[in-house]
């Protein structure tokens, strides 16, 4: 089970990272938009598909569980130091654009809190 909890990953990731270059293309950037976020959003809907099917197993999570460990934390790392690094090069436009969704986040997440409190 440990293998198909790894081949949905690959799958999911596979897919991400076209879904990233087609994206890119499309914009007029030679260069992958999304990849990794597009991978993550497709296993989590696989998984909830699997789920409502009856086909996820709890030994599935191992083979998704392991490269969690291994891979996701240097992955956003590499990610975070690029961004750092095209943001500043690319000029004040891309520093408003970083800055705004973070400010949001944090405005928003209050009120997300008291709604869906239980």
């Amino acid at each position: 089970m440990i293998i198909y909890g790894l081949a949905i990953l690959s799958f999911s990731f596979i897919i991400g990272q076209w879904l990233g270059e087609l994206l890119g293309k499309l914009l007029g950037i030679n260069s992958n938009v999304g990849g990794v976020g597009f991978a993550m959003i497709i296993l989590m809907l696989l998984k909830e598909v699997f789920e409502r099917k009856g086909w996820w197993k709890p030994e599935m999570i191992l083979g998704i569980d392991f490269w969690n460990k291994m891979y996701i934390p240097v992955v956003i790392a590499m990610a975070a130091s690029l961004n750092v690094k095209s943001a500043i090069s690319s000029g004040n436009l891309a520093i408003l654009v970083g800055i705004l969704p973070v400010i949001l986040g944090f405005a928003v997440f209050p009120f997300l809190m008291k709604t869906f409190k239980q």
